[in-house]
């Protein structure tokens, strides 16, 4: 059972894992380093806790207390609770669900381990944005993808707001960073994957037409928002695909692209 702690020093060092929580530069170099990332809000906590992420604190204002307890009693690591003031004051921002947690880190595991035992793959590059990064997690898990690889230059699946905009399903969908980049989507190809590459190039196929959800095994390759794959990147693809458009739209934002091209790719739905 975890021990209640009432904290009324902004300062107070047992609250360092929440400090600054708004400042993503610092954030995004200190929390890897540190093994730790911040979970928001019950939903997202419990997630993190049901996938095995093991907790090292929980910062809960007053009323989220009893909305916890059960996670209180059921863990040992300390929690703080706090009034909304002290907690903005920590964060750097209005905590609106009223309950953070601090999880520990794992190990990632490499992109060869991931591709010995899937079929249906995301591959990333360059996509830096968390919010993009977190609405193609939630997507990837909502429509059956089983693994995400990531360019070296993508931002944190773990970050917070990643973390948030998924709703925890970053901790469903299994993820490795793809390194070297881009030489190592040779890995990818010699796993027996068919690697996609979603471009708006009119010599792209249209993405139904090239029936990724027939393949045995496929590789979705994204781009970043606005810029889209690099040049080596759409090299080293076996076949282009697009997503057609309509009303002289040119493409989508890749958050919605991702979510359409994973529906053409997963498995079981009619017609597969």
């Amino acid at each position: 059972m975890a021990d209640l702690i009432t904290v009324d020093d902004p300062e107070d060092p047992r609250l360092r894992d929440y400090t600054g929580l708004t400042d993503v530069e610092l954030r995004r170099k200190r929390e890897p380093a540190e093994g730790l990332f911040i979970a928001e809000g019950e939903k997202v906590i419990r997630r993190a806790r049901h996938a095995g992420y093991e907790m090292r604190s929980m910062l809960l204002s007053a009323k989220w207390v009893d909305v916890m307890r059960d996670v209180i009693d059921e863990v040992p690591a300390p929690v703080y609770a706090v009034s909304p003031d002290l907690a903005e004051r920590v964060t750097g921002y209005h905590v609106h669900r009223g309950a953070l947690a601090s999880m520990q880190r794992r190990p990632l595991p490499t992109a060869g381990e991931l591709l010995q035992s899937t079929r249906r793959v995301v591959i990333m590059e360059s996509v830096n944005d968390h919010t993009n990064i977190g609405a193609i997690f939630r997507s990837a898990a909502a429509l059956g993808m089983d693994a995400v690889l990531l360019s070296p230059d993508c931002a944190d699946p773990l970050y917070r707001r990643s973390v948030k905009v998924s709703m925890g399903a970053v901790f469903s969908v299994p993820y490795a960073r793809l390194e070297p980049w881009p030489k190592g989507l040779e890995t990818v190809r010699e796993s027996g994957f068919k690697l996609l590459a979603l471009t708006p190039d009119e010599k792209a196929s249209a993405i139904d037409e090239a029936a990724p959800h027939r393949l045995e095994r496929v590789a979705l390759m994204l781009g970043a928002e606005g810029e889209g794959l690099s040049t080596k990147a759409l090299m080293a693809a076996d076949e282009w695909v697009r997503i057609p458009m309509a009303h002289g739209v040119d493409s989508l934002n890749v958050g919605a692209a991702a979510a359409v091209a994973f529906y053409a790719v997963a498995t079981g739905r009619p017609g597969a």
